[in-house]
């Protein structure tokens, strides 16, 4: 009875440790796998603003070359365009914790916990 009992703790403590073995692999997994969908996400987020921009510049030069052409010199087509992003420069910057910060917080704080 007495080696039963001692045989039923050492299997339980034997158990126990793999339970913890395991649960620790499984965490292991879990933040591996969290951590490559997040970089994956970055990379095509980056791949499409990468892309985005560049039809931005090519947008915004030919809008300036418009202007210049407009207003008789193509310098004043980007001295507007300049002013243009500078105005939305502040704005962005006066706004910047209600429009980038929390969403860019919210959405990091949903795909960790997703």
């Amino acid at each position: 009875m007495k080696e039963s009992v001692s045989e039923n703790i050492t299997m339980l403590i034997e158990d126990t440790g793999r339970y913890i073995e395991a649960k620790t692999e499984l965490w292991k997994l879990k933040a591996v796998d969290k951590s490559t969908e997040m970089a994956a996400s970055l990379v095509s987020q980056l791949i499409v603003i990468f892309t985005a921009f560049i039809g931005i510049v090519a947008l915004n030069t030919g809008i300036a070359l418009l202007l210049g052409k407009w207003l008789g010199e193509v310098y004043y087509g980007f001295f507007i365009v300049a002013g243009f992003y500078f105005l939305l420069g502040l704005i962005l910057y006066l706004a910047r914790k209600s429009l980038i910060k929390t969403p860019f917080y919210n959405a990091v704080i949903n795909k960790i916990l997703k």
